[in-house]
C-alpha cells in the first residue's frame, strides 16, 4: 500500500497554520489545500487540520478507532487544528459535534494520491488507453478506507472541487489535488459510495466561478432535466455472450450477412402511460421481435447521456454514461448480453463530430476552450449551433479514443457507427469563404480529424477484434473503409448515401417516367465496390417533413405497397450490407417522431403485414444464401444480366459466391406484367423462385412462374423465358442436378 508523501508543512514553529492559509481555506481560494489540511509534520510530531463547517468541537481518531487528539477551532467558519498523539502519519476520522448533535467523517486530505507517475506520463503523452479506469468517479478501497476517487482534467482552472449532497454542494469542502504536470485534479473522498449525484465546481483562470460541470467521464447520470453525474458502482454484470463474441472475433464481417435494424430506444414502443421502457422491458420485447424479423444487428441512435429529447441523442453531454432514461448502466449491459445470447449484435451511434454548449457540459470546461477550439471558425458548428472538438489536442483525442474503447470493453458492443464524418473531414463544411481556416498545407481537409479517426480505428480494431466501425460519410472522400496502413481512414464500412438518394429519387417518379431515370439505378454499380458499403434507409429519410418510405413511393396505395416490397427485395439483392429504420419494416404511414411510439396497430392490416413478411423472408434469404451476402463488398460477386432495358424499367443481375448457388435478381419497376420476358442466365437447368414480392401472401396480385423457370441453351447463350410480375422483384436460385 502506497503511503502518503510527506508534505512540507505550511505552519509556524508552534505548528499553527498561517492566518492567511486559514482564511484562504475558509474562503475556498487556497491553491493547494493538501499543503494545509490533513496530517502534517510539526517538529517531532504531527498536527491535523480540517475544515468542517457547522462543527463546534472535533476529535481526531485513527481509522481503527483509536483517539488521536482534540482539535481546536481556529475560525468560527469551521477550521480546526491540533496536535496528534500519532507516531506515524496515517489517515484520520473525525468526530464532530455541535449543539444540535454529532457526526463522523473521514478526512480526505489525510490520504495520499491514487494516480501515480506512470499515469501522469501516459496521460501527458496522450497514449493512455485506460483513462476510463483512472478518470471519472470510481468506488475503491484506498489506504484502509472505502470511498470514491474523483479525477478530472481541467488544466487551466484555479480550483476544482467535488460537490454534492454529501457536502451540501459546498465547493470549499472537497477541493481537489492539482497534478500540475497533467492538468488532472484528483481527490479520494471516503465514506461515500455509489448512487451519489455530484458535479465539479470550477474556478476559472480569471477567478470566476463557472456553472457547475458534469463529469466528462461520468459512468452514470441523473435523469433529465437534472444534469448531475452519479457515482456508479463497479459493473457487476456476469456476461454469458462468449459464443457470440468468439464467432465475430474470427469472422470477416465483409463476408457475413449483416442486416441492421436501426432503433430509437425512446420511441420504438412506450408503456401504456407514455413513459419510456426500461432496458429490461426493451430486452423482453425488442430482442424477440428483431430475432423473429430476421435482422442480425440492432443499431441504436445514440444512447449516451443527453439533455434534450428532440436531439435523439446526437447532442450528447455524457459520452461515457448510458442515458438514465432507460434505467441504470447495468440494465444496458443486460440488454447487450441478452441480444448476444439471441445471436443479435448491438451497434451504437457515436458522435465525435460535435457537442452541445449546455452550461453543465464540456463547453469552456475550465473557463477556457479546452475540448473545443477558441476560434469559432474551427470550434463552432454552424449547422447545429454546437461546439467542435479540437482534434489537434492530444488530450481531446485521448478522451474520444478511450470512449470508443470503453463501449467495446465495458458493454461488449459490436460496433460504432460514427455520425457526421463529413463534417469532421472538411474545414469548410457548411461554411462560406472567410468563415474557415485552411490547414497547414493551405487545403480544406481537416488533417487533425483525419489523424484522430485513423487512431480511433487502429485502436478499436487492434484491441477489440470482432468490433466494427461504420462511417456516415456523405462525400466522395477516398478510402474511408480501407486500412490506415493503405492510406485509408480505417473504418470497416461506410454508409452508401448515394444509393439511398438515387433509389428514393427513382421510386418517387411515376412508373411511366422511370425509363428516363434508368441511370439512377445503374449508376450506383459504378462505385458499389469502391468502399465496404452499408445500404441505409435510415431515420434521416423519415423526419423533418420528408414523410415515410411508403409515402415516397409513387402511385396509388396498392402501387405504393407493391413498389416498396419490390424496392426492399431489390435492396436485399443489391451488393452491400442492409439497414432499415424501425417502422419501415411494416410501412409506417406517419412520419417518425421521437415523442410517440410506432403505430404497431398497422400490423393488424394485411398490406402492412405483407411488408413485414416480405422483410422477414428477405432477411432469411439474405442470411441463408451465401450468394446474397458473402461477396457484398467484392465485384466478383456481382454481374449484370440486364442493364439497359430502360423502356421496360427492368433490371437483372447475378449474385454469386464460392460456397453458394448463384441467384438472379430481377426487378420490374412498372405496373405492367412482362409476359415471355427473356432473361440471360449463366447456367442451363432449373432456377427456383425463392421470393416474388408480387405473391398474394404479401398483398400482391399473385402473378408468377409457378415457383420455377427452366433455362435453356439457345443461339450460343443460356436464357429463360418468364413472367415478370408488375412492380415486383423476384429472385431465382440455380438448382444443381
Amino acid at each position: 500500500m502506497r503511503k502518503p508523501r510527506a508534505t512540507a508543512a505550511t505552519s509556524g514553529p508552534d505548528g499553527l497554520a498561517p492566518a492567511g492559509d486559514v482564511a484562504a481555506i475558509v474562503a475556498g481560494t487556497h491553491g493547494d489545500p493538501f499543503a494545509v489540511l490533513g496530517v502534517h509534520e510539526a517538529g517531532k510530531g504531527f498536527v491535523a487540520r480540517c475544515f468542517v463547517p457547522n462543527a463546534e468541537f472535533v476529535t481526531a481518531y485513527t481509522l481503527s478507532g483509536k483517539a488521536a487528539g482534540e482539535l481546536s477551532r481556529r475560525d468560527d467558519s469551521g477550521f480546526f487544528e491540533g496536535k496528534l498523539t500519532l507516531r506515524k502519519r496515517q489517515p484520520l476520522r473525525y468526530h464532530a459535534r455541535n449543539a444540535g448533535g454529532d457526526w463522523w467523517l473521514t478526512d480526505p486530505y489525510s490520504f495520499g494520491p491514487v494516480l501515480g507517475p506512470l499515469d501522469d506520463y501516459y496521460i501527458a503523452e496522450g497514449s493512455h488507453l485506460r483513462l476510463f479506469d483512472k478518470l471519472g468517479a470510481h468506488v475503491i478501497d484506498h489506504e484502509g478506507a472505502t470511498g470514491v476517487h474523483f479525477a478530472v482534467w481541467a488544466p487551466n482552472a484555479r480550483r476544482v472541487s467535488v460537490v454534492g449532497a454529501f457536502n451540501e454542494w459546498d465547493g470549499r469542502r472537497h477541493t481537489m489535488r492539482d497534478r500540475r504536470d497533467t492538468g488532472i485534479w484528483e481527490l479520494f473522498i471516503p465514506d461515500i459510495g455509489a448512487g451519489q449525484p455530484y458535479k465539479f465546481e470550477i474556478i476559472a483562470p480569471d477567478g470566476v466561478r463557472l456553472p457547475l460541470k458534469a463529469d466528462p467521464f461520468a459512468f452514470e447520470s441523473e435523469l433529465r432535466p437534472a444534469t448531475a453525474s452519479v457515482t456508479a458502482p463497479p459493473m457487476a454484470h456476469e456476461w454469458g455472450d462468449e459464443a457470440h463474441r468468439t464467432f465475430w472475433r474470427s469472422a470477416d464481417p465483409r463476408r457475413e450477412a449483416i442486416s441492421i435494424y436501426e432503433v430509437h430506444a425512446g420511441s420504438w414502443q412506450l408503456r401504456d402511460d407514455g413513459t419510456f421502457l426500461s432496458w429490461d422491458e426493451l430486452a423482453a420485447r425488442l430482442i424477440p421481435y428483431v430475432a423473429d424479423t430476421g435482422f442480425t444487428h440492432i443499431e441504436f441512435l445514440p444512447i449516451s447521456e443527453h439533455p434534450y429529447d428532440p436531439s435523439w441523442g446526437y447532442q450528447t453531454t455524457g459520452l461515457y454514461a448510458p442515458t438514465a432514461r432507460f434505467g441504470d448502466p447495468d440494465g444496458f449491459a443486460r440488454f447487450v448480453d441478452g441480444a448476444h445470447r439471441a445471436g443479435i449484435g448491438v451497434i451504437l451511434d457515436w458522435v465525435p463530430a460535435h457537442f452541445p454548449v449546455d452550461a453543465h457540459g464540456l463547453a469552456r470546461f475550465d473557463g477556457t476552450a479546452l475540448y473545443e477550439h477558441e476560434d469559432p471558425r474551427q470550434g463552432f458548428h454552424p449547422d447545429w449551433n454546437t461546439a467542435i472538438y479540437n482534434f489537434g489536442r492530444r488530450e481531446v483525442v485521448s478522451f474520444l479514443v478511450n470512449n470508443a474503447l470503453f463501449w467495446a470493453e465495458k458493454y461488449h458492443v459490436d460496433g460504432l457507427r460514427v455520425d457526421a464524418v463529413a463534417s469532421m473531414l472538411y474545414l469548410d463544411y457548411s461554411r462560406k469563404a472567410g468563415e474557415w481556416i485552411p490547414n497547414e498545407k493551405g487545403g480544406r481537409e481537416n488533417l487533425e480529424a483525419v489523424a484522430f479517426l485513423q487512431k480511433m480505428n487502429k485502436e478499436v480494431y487492434g484491441h477489440h477484434p470482432g468490433v466494427v466501425t461504420i462511417a456516415e460519410e456523405s462525400t466522395s472522400w477516398p478510402k474511408v473503409s480501407r486500412p490506415v496502413h493503405e492510406g485509408g481512414l480505417g473504418f470497416g464500412f461506410k454508409w452508401n448515401m448515394g444509393f439511398m438518394h438515387d433509389t428514393l429519387e427513382y421510386f418517387s417518379k411515376e412508373p411511366i417516367y422511370r425509363k428516363h431515370h434508368h441511370n439512377d439505378i445503374t449508376f450506383g454499380l459504378v462505385y458499389a465496390f469502391s468502399e465496404n458499403f452499408v445500404l441505409p434507409l435510415s431515420h434521416d429519410e423519415v423526419v423533418h417533413g420528408k414523410g415515410t418510405l411508403l409515402g415516397k413511393m409513387a402511385g396509388d396505395d396498392w402501387q405504393k405497397f407493391a413498389t416498396l416490397r419490390a424496392y426492399y427485395a431489390f435492396m436485399w439483392g443489391y451488393p452491400g450490407k442492409k439497414l432499415l429504420f424501425m417502422g419501415q419494416e411494416f410501412a409506417q404511414r406517419r412520419e417518425w417522431s421521437e415523442a410517440r411510439a410506432l403505430d404497431w396497430n398497422l400490423l393488424d392490416h394485411a398490406p402492412h403485414r405483407g411488408i413485414w413478411q416480405t422483410v422477414r423472408d428477405l432477411n432469411y434469404l439474405y442470411r441463408s444464401r451465401p450468394a446474397l451476402h458473402a461477396r457484398d463488398c467484392e465485384p466478383e460477386g456481382f454481374s449484370w444480366l440486364i442493364v439497359d432495358d430502360s423502356e421496360n424499367s427492368v433490371f437483372a443481375w447475378l449474385r454469386s459466391a464460392p460456397d453458394g448457388n448463384p441467384i438472379a435478381v430481377i426487378s420490374n419497376f412498372t405496373p405492367v406484367p412482362r409476359e415471355n420476358y427473356r432473361v440471360p442466365l449463366p447456367k442451363a437447368g432449373k432456377w427456383r423462385e425463392i421470393i416474388n414480392t408480387d405473391a398474394s401472401a404479401y398483398g400482391g396480385s399473385g402473378k408468377g412462374n409457378g415457383g420455377v423457370v427452366e433455362a435453356r441453351a439457345e443461339g450460343g447463350g443460356v436464357s429463360a423465358t418468364m413472367l415478370l410480375p408488375p412492380l415486383s422483384t423476384i429472385m431465382l436460385e440455380f438448382v444443381p442436378d
